[in-house]
């Protein structure tokens, strides 16, 4: 199958997103497929992956959040596309070279699939761009409604598209690299980096973008409350600077972005995952949090639930509910043995996910799209 992928983010950049793509265009060269990539131009980002030729498309810095680049489709991405000559496009995130994408397939009448990975218009008011969220919302309906098939990541999210008026949407599970993130990557030298050379100390994590949205900032509650913690933030972002002085004075370490076996090692290094986030679409951290043994602490929102089994893989609070996050917490230190039993329940809970298995069902939705065309 020759597969045309868009995506507003991409290589060297690290996110969910970013996350997914790696594994499942490693996936779909492992079955024979032919991929075109088309994403935007990130400084040294590079020309190829997993045997995917990537097409960079100039781009420009998102005044709010300067690592997210926009890319304005232009008449070489056309050219192209129709040499490529695609079986299938994937477009994924659609914003602004996603929309392009869009019209090119259907201009050039190949199938289409969009998948939805963030709620962009949630996140409009984070940025004070209130004024855009109708028309975010608008915008959204109508680009996903030109797909033969909408893709997302969670029940949660689907029930919401469906809602929003959303047409043909499907679920593209998600998977992990267990063999990636696991228990025994743990590591003295990374445990005492994580506690800034206080290994003792109970570790506390999180990994994910340095963002506003994320609430990061609500974990500071549980470093007051909570004596003898320590807090690792791993990641990078547009809210990093603000959030080193909301920290300043707390035993909390910024390692910056972390890649590979470094993170690894740090996950499988720490004792508790916090995720503070209610925005998230799924939150792809938590489940190589759950693949290295450790477990999770996350605000009820978005599709936490479907990834965390409370009292089994970890513990979902009410982040409405004063103290909520602190007593989550301190019932998982509290309790050695329990903790430890949430830890196999966390590594048990991601083996049962799959980067063959989720390419595996996006392949039958390429083909199922290709029916429709």
């Amino acid at each position: 199958m020759r597969i045309a992928l868009f995506t507003e983010t991409f290589l060297p950049s690290t996110d969910g997103v970013v996350t997914r793509l790696r594994h499942t265009l490693e996936e779909l060269n492992r079955v024979g497929d032919e991929v075109m990539v088309f994403a935007p131009r990130y400084g040294e980002g590079p020309g190829s992956y997993a045997g995917a030729r990537i097409h960079r498309v100039h781009s420009v810095p998102f005044p709010p959040y300067p690592q997210i680049k926009l890319a304005p489709p232009h008449p070489g991405v056309a050219r192209a596309l129709k040499r490529f000559r695609p079986d299938v496009v994937h477009v994924v995130n659609p914003i602004i070279l996603g929309v392009g994408g869009v019209y090119l397939a259907r201009r050039q009448k190949l199938p289409l699939v969009v998948s939805y990975h963030t709620n962009v218009a949630t996140y409009a008011s984070f940025y004070k761009l209130d004024f855009l969220i109708g028309f975010a919302k608008s915008a959204t309906r109508f680009v996903h409604n030109q797909a033969h098939l909408t893709l997302c990541t969670s029940e949660t999210t689907m029930a919401y598209l469906l809602k929003e008026g959303i047409k043909r949407v499907r679920l593209w599970p998600q998977g992990v690299d267990s063999r990636r993130f696991r228990p025994d990557l743990a590591s003295k030298r990374w445990r005492r980096k994580l506690s800034d050379g206080n290994p003792r100390s109970q570790v506390l994590l999180y990994v994910g973008r340095v963002a506003s949205e994320k609430g990061i900032e609500r974990l500071k509650e549980v470093l007051d409350e909570i004596p003898d913690t320590r807090l690792a933030i791993v990641g990078d972002g547009p809210a990093r600077r603000d959030l080193e002085k909301v920290f300043a004075g707390t035993p909390t370490v910024f390692t910056g972005t972390l890649r590979g076996r470094a993170l690894a090692r740090a996950y499988a290094s720490a004792d508790v995952f916090l995720f503070p986030s209610t925005t998230d679409t799924l939150g792809m951290a938590m489940i190589e949090a759950l693949a290295s043994g450790l477990p999770v602490v996350a605000a009820r929102g978005g599709a936490t639930h479907e990834v965390v089994a409370d009292a089994e893989s970890g513990v979902i609070y009410e982040p409405d509910q004063k103290g909520a996050l602190v007593d989550a917490v301190r019932r998982v230190l509290d309790d050695d043995e329990w903790r430890k039993s949430l830890g196999h329940g966390a590594r048990a809970a991601a083996e049962e996910r799959s980067w063959d298995r989720s390419t595996g069902v996006l392949r039958g939705y390429y083909e199922q799209a290709q029916r429709m065309a």
